[in-house]
Parts: C-alpha cells; structure tokens; sequence
C-alpha cells in the first residue's frame, strides 16, 4: 500500500524558546507516523533578539532534510486539543511538518538583484529556481519587504511555470520591524525564501480579500499608469459621487474610510461576482480633473467595480468562499494540511476578539492541521495571476492528486 500525505502542527506559547522548541518539535513529530521531509516554521516578534539562536536551537531536536519559515507579528497555529488558535503580540512559535512521499521538495532563496529582467525568456526563471516546468509546481514562497523584489518575482513565476499556484507572504516583525527569513540552515534579512513541491501534490487556495462591490461595473474609457481618467466615457470623480449617494447611510459613512477599488481579473467573464476582482487602495483624487489614483497599474478597456471593506463584509466574503470551495471539492481526495496566511490589520484589530477567521476555515474544512502566521503582504492568486494582497486571508489546502 503506498505512503500517504501526512501533514501536522504544533503550536506553543513557553516565552522561552528552548521550551517552545522542545514542545513544538515533540507534539508535531509525535502526530506523525513516519519521517517528515519539509518543516514549516513561523516564529513571533516577540523572539526578536533570538532569531540567530533559532535554527542552531532547533536543528538539536528536529532532522529534517528542508525547512523553511519567518518572522511573524503574530503566528497561527494548531493546539493540543486540534484547535485553530491565532497568536498575535506574544510569544508564539508554530511548527507544520509534513511527509510527502512521491513529492520533490526543492528550496531556495533569491534576492532583488539576481531576478531577471521582466523581459526574459522563462528559461531564465527556470535557471534562477532550478526547476524544471513539468510536473508543474506549487510554490510556498515567504519574503522581506517590498525591496525583496516579490512582485517581479511572481510575475516572473507566473509567466514561466503556467498552471503553478503560488502562495505566502511578507515576513512581519517587532522591533523596528526586524525580520528574519529561514532556510534549511541559513538565516536571512532580505529576499525570499521559498520551496518548490513537484509530484504527487494539488494545491488549493481561498483569498478571501474582505470586501463586497457596491454598485454596477465600469470599463475603463481612458488612464494613464495607475490614474482612472474616464469610466464608461463619465469622469471617474462624477461616477463615484452618484453612486455613494445611491448607498444607505451605512454604506455611506464606511465609504469615507473603507472604501475600494476591484479590478476585474477575467476580460472574457460577463457575470462578476464577489472574488473575480483584484481589491486596490484608492490613493487619491483631482477634484478639478475629476481623476481617481489606484494602487495598480491599470489599462484602457479593464472593468473595474468599487467596492467597500469592514468586519461584518471580511467575515461573510470568507464564508461565501469558503461554502463555495466546499460545494466544488465535495467529490476531491481529502486534504492533508492547510497554511494561513493573514493580513496583520485582520484579527483581533478587525473583529474585537481573536482566531476569527481560522476558526470559520475549520468549521468549513473540518479536522485540518493548520499553521500560519500574520503577514505585512499576502502572497496568492486571482484569476489566472499571483499577487501581493492586503487586508487579506489566503488559506493553501494540500492534498494528494486524483
């Protein structure tokens, strides 16, 4: 009979880290019943001084042959009692292990300076990552801030491994927002770590972005880079007024701070629903041009619909994904683990009380080891391309192939 996909978390809350490592490392290698090949760590801010003592620390406990993880605000992980907790400001380690037989691991870490140029054929992509296109990969990928050279890198992925899922997210941190990337046994401050899993694995993603559209969609008539001139041949500004003063007065007092722009992400695709669009910050306006800035670079003919952000809209765009993945996965093999990769401003910040959205996931995907960490960007797709989110939740489900 062949091997199964085993995956496991084990999550403590010792401030020492001798302790916590001993816990984590004891509870996660005892859920499994055979060697794990790939460790996934996320460590909180809160051991900020003691990340160099980290890998050393654990390599006493725990032989496995790739590991990756980061510095975390806050960590997710599971309890003793199979319970989705999330940590935010305190010490908190959290340790995913996972055997995964007929699955090629490779890690790897790159920096801004070696990415090619956007230019590049994909096999220059490939020689960065080492790895060949087929079997298509999935990729776990965990970086520093945005100097890391994250956006071009997941453009780079996208165009030269078709088909790939990618996830992650921005390593987070404390002190003057210190950071700390792991690798195998090196520790890093910049760039981005990540693993490569070919074989035997499926991925599966929610990104849950939090927002709800309001109103009707726009094409773009006219912009120029990342500023809005003309939706459906009106000036932006004029379009934005009639449409806020068709909202109630709910919806009107959340648009003069949570409001949103969604960018559609599938040209071809008539009936927009909540989760085809790519949430942006809106930046700004010219109230004499009548011009609306957006966080993105846009192009004549996209359509776009505005959109609006609070704790009550997060929770139920996470339900509606979350009932509709199980609709569509009801006849798929069984998931093995799961990461979570959640936005620092999600939490307890936005919903008054923690372990809100890890909570809801298991209530949907039931008795799944989960582990994760609150990031400063999320890494996940939408329509067929990956990108940096914020505000966002992007859980990674694994299971075995059909």
């Amino acid at each position: 009979m062949a091997e199964q996909m085993q995956w496991t978390n084990a999550l403590s809350t010792r401030p020492s880290l001798e302790a916590a490592i001993s816990e984590v490392v004891e509870e996660a290698s005892r859920k499994l019943s055979t060697q794990a090949n790939l460790g996934i760590a996320f460590i909180s801010s809160a051991f900020t001084s003691e990340y160099s003592r980290f890998l050393p620390l654990l390599a006493e406990k725990l032989d496995v042959p790739v590991l990756i993880g980061c510095s975390a605000g806050g960590v997710v992980g599971t309890s003793s009692s199979g319970e989705a907790q999330e940590l935010e400001d305190e010490p908190a380690l959290s340790l995913t292990l996972a055997c995964l037989p007929e699955v090629n691991i490779h890690p790897f870490h790159v920096v801004a300076e070696e990415l090619p140029d956007l230019d590049s054929s994909p096999n220059a992509w490939m020689d960065l990552i080492k790895v060949p296109p087929s079997p298509t990969p999935q990729f776990i990928l965990l970086s520093g801030n945005v100097a890391s050279g994250i956006n071009n890198l997941l453009k780079g992925l996208d165009f030269a491994y078709p088909g790939s899922v990618t996830v992650g997210g921005q390593a987070s941190g404390g002190i003057a927002n210190r950071i700390a990337l792991f690798c195998n046994d090196k520790l890093y401050t910049e760039g981005t770590v990540g693993v490569a899993l070919t074989g035997n694995i499926t991925l599966d993603t929610i990104v849950a972005q939090g927002c709800r559209p309001i109103g009707e969609p726009y094409q773009i008539s006219k912009c120029d880079r990342n500023i809005i001139l003309e939706i459906e041949d009106k000036v932006p500004l004029v379009a934005l007024r009639d449409l806020i003063a068709s909202l109630n007065e709910e919806e009107k007092i959340l648009a003069q701070n949570s409001l949103f722009v969604g960018v559609a992400m599938n040209e071809f695709k008539q009936d927009l629903q909540q989760g085809d669009f790519l949430i942006r910050n809106i930046l700004g306006v010219d109230p004499a041009a009548g011009a609306i800035a957006v966080g993105d670079y846009l192009r004549p003919g996209q359509r776009l619909q505005f959109h609006l952000r609070d704790a009550q809209t997060s929770a139920q765009d996470l339900e509606f994904l979350l009932n509709k993945y199980q609709q569509e996965h009801a006849l798929t093999s069984s998931p093995a683990g799961a990461l979570m990769f959640s936005c620092l401003g999600r939490g307890k910040g936005l919903y008054g009380k923690p372990n809100f959205d890890s909570e809801l996931f298991s209530r949907y995907v039931k008795d799944m080891p989960l582990g994760g960490f609150f990031c400063n960007g999320e890494i996940g797709p939408v329509g067929d391309n990956t990108f940096v989110h914020g505000f966002t939740s992007v859980f990674a489900i694994f299971r075995e192939n059909q």
